[in-house]
């Protein structure tokens, strides 16, 4: 089995369940039990301010106050999920996805957020995506994702609105001059 851990799925232009059209989704996990990521851009209209008041967390002077908080998928939309730089070893319930960035579920990172004492390269996301053993494999089968390696620098250094052109432009692809038809060879 070919893990897509630490790869990027961009939605093709004819995807149209609204959960994921137009999403690029940073894999964080795949192997014999299904997979489970992150959608990286699409921002809601809450920032982290919202949530460190919402947990009394303080972070009044925190200079990520302002940063978008993301619709990370339709699954567990209860909890956070932290895409960020730097060891899971650092974080109380977290997992190292790559080199230099892991994923971290524990209520300390926010805390760290707010202190400003944590990674400064991060995404706070709402809920996951995940997919049963075999069910992403069958999607991409019918054309309905695009695959390539993740790379930091597109999740943590590129506008959100811009990041799933930058997946699509790693692989040399525009995917605004794809056809909405999918078609199988």
């Amino acid at each position: 089995m070919q893990s897509f851990k630490h790869h990027f799925l961009m939605a093709m232009p004819h995807l149209e369940d609204p959960n994921f059209a137009g999403s690029l989704i940073y894999l964080c996990d795949h192997d014999h039990n299904g997979c489970m990521g992150v959608i990286a851009n699409r921002p809601l209209e809450i920032t982290l301010d919202a949530l460190f008041e919402q947990l009394s967390l303080g972070g009044d002077d925190s200079p990520h106050r302002n940063a978008p908080v993301y619709y990370g998928g339709p699954m567990h939309k209860d909890r956070g999920f932290i895409l960020h730089i730097g060891d899971s070893q650092e974080w109380d319930s977290s997992v190292q996805v790559e080199d230099g960035i892991a994923l971290t579920t524990s209520m300390d990172i926010l805390q760290a957020l707010a202190d400003d004492t944590g990674p400064e390269d991060f995404l706070v996301c709402l809920g996951c995506a995940g997919w049963d053993v075999g069910q992403l494999e069958d999607e991409l089968k019918e054309n309905a994702w695009l695959t390539v390696e993740g790379q930091g620098s597109v999740l943590f250094n590129t506008p959100p609105a811009e990041r799933l052109t930058a997946a699509a432009g790693i692989l040399g692809v525009d995917l605004n001059l794809m056809t909405r038809n999918a078609g199988h060879a």
